[in-house]
């Protein structure tokens, strides 16, 4: 047994930090779920995805809105010293309000479709919009290898206390934006 003090407090440092994880998803699994369905995944600039959410609370939740958004988040990974770090920087947010406000019972299911627009280009003052001015240092920093642009779909019931969320990647060709 060690009787190393600081090893003893860094342990349970750890096993504290492990517990209040795993209770916040406990939590969260046992106020109910959110289930995305899409018919593809893969989409060009411009285009609409579309798909539906089922939405299932275990226990009654006051919710604040329900949302569905597309996120499109720059990662960069560097190299300092033999150690990686990587680093993650939203670029593009395009989020769809569903439901404001509303109070859901226990055992409450629904299904809501829902379509979201990619960035378009051909938007009027899409080239002098914050969103474009993110998505081109994003995509000029994507000529560096380690950084790269990903994407999600991401359903969130924001409540009191713990959100129900999911979110399902996908691929977007902002390419040909630039």
């Amino acid at each position: 047994m060690p009787s190393n003090p600081i090893l003893i407090l860094i342990l349970a440092a750890i096993g504290l930090v492990l517990a209040i994880v795993a209770g916040y998803y406990v939590v969260r699994f046992m106020r109910g779920s959110i289930k995305i369905t899409m018919v593809r995944t893969g989409y060009n600039a411009g285009e609409t995805i579309t798909g539906s959410f089922e939405l299932h609370t275990k226990k009654p939740i006051e919710g604040n809105k329900l949302t569905v958004s597309l996120i499109g988040t720059q990662v960069t990974k560097t190299y300092r010293d033999g150690k990686s770090r990587t680093r993650s920087h939203e670029v593009y947010r395009n989020e769809t309000v569903i439901e404001e406000a509303k109070h859901y019972p226990a055992e409450y299911r629904s299904t809501h479709e829902f379509e979201i627009s990619t960035p378009n280009a051909s938007a009027p003052n899409f080239a002098s919009s914050p969103i474009f001015q993110g998505l081109a240092t994003a995509m000029r920093m994507l000529s560096d290898r380690h950084t790269c642009l990903k994407w999600r779909v991401e359903a969130r019931l924001d409540a009191k206390g713990v959100d129900l969320a999911a979110s399902k990647k996908v691929t977007v060709n902002v390419g040909s934006l630039m």
